[in-house]
């Protein structure tokens, strides 16, 4: 069933001392939720603060990206820990970003894990309640992001919280519907024209996500290559169909 609007968000605030990763300035222009993140894939207090106030300029929600403390592997290799210690590491990312978003003026609004996190949350109960806890132990008025149907969102669900179900637009999807291995071929969409295409597709449900729809937001990642061009391709795409681009949490439309 087609939706008359959607959300647009990206990870930004990716960057670590003087390396920087993505063009923030210019995604800031066009999403409108920022999935900043944490110091823990990536990030430091010093990004995490001129990310927060870029985002406080531009009238774009504050989300915790909460990942894996894994800066090397930028949190996208797995990690066991235990439960407890899972959720002590989330409600330390999130309350470290919303101190910074606060004195930018907003706060964090959601809470969306990072690479092999959130595949982690997705599939399995014990991290996704996990990083559930951490939510609600921080703010239970906090959304969560997460793919539909998937134990991170039937969890946050279950605990009252609201969910708020993810697609991706810069993203290939294997023929189960789950996201591609970022090691295979396609995996990772850089052609605009076939990133506005998927990104209608999801957002009018003509596409499924991961088991299915509706989806409420569509995510696009700074470390795509033209990763500007690629979310000027899904924002324009969103809008020719007639869609608006609008946050699900707060924040200004533009």
């Amino acid at each position: 069933m087609s939706t008359a609007k959607v959300d647009l968000n990206c990870d930004v605030g990716e960057g670590f001392g003087t390396w920087t990763m993505g063009p923030d300035a210019e995604l800031m222009q066009l999403v409108t939720s920022a999935n900043v993140a944490c110091g823990f894939h990536a990030g430091d207090p010093s990004w995490m603060r001129r990310t927060c106030e870029l985002a406080a300029q531009c009238g774009v929600t504050v989300g915790a990206q909460v990942g894996y403390p894994d800066l090397v592997g930028f949190g996208r290799r797995h990690l066991e820990m235990a439960p407890a210690e899972l959720t002590d590491a989330v409600l330390y990312q999130i309350g470290a970003l919303d101190g910074f978003a606060r004195a930018a003026g907003t706060p964090v609004r959601y809470v969306k894990p990072h690479g092999a996190l959130y595949h982690a949350a997705a599939e399995r109960p014990d991290y996704a309640l996990a990083v559930v806890t951490a939510v609600r132990q921080f703010d239970r008025a906090l959304a969560v992001v997460a793919p539909p149907r998937s134990q991170l969102a039937q969890a946050a669900a279950e605990a009252g919280l609201t969910v708020v179900v993810e697609g991706f637009a810069d993203r290939g999807y294997a023929a189960d519907g789950r996201l591609l291995a970022r090691s295979l071929p396609g995996a990772v969409l850089t052609d605009p024209e076939a990133v506005g295409r998927q990104a209608v597709a999801l957002a009018t449900g003509a596409q499924e996500s991961p088991a299915g729809g509706p989806i409420a937001t569509l995510c696009v990642h700074s470390d795509t290559p033209g990763a500007a061009a690629v979310a000027q391709a899904a924002r324009s795409a969103l809008e020719q169909a007639g869609i608006a681009v609008v946050p699900f949490a707060g924040g200004i439309s533009r």
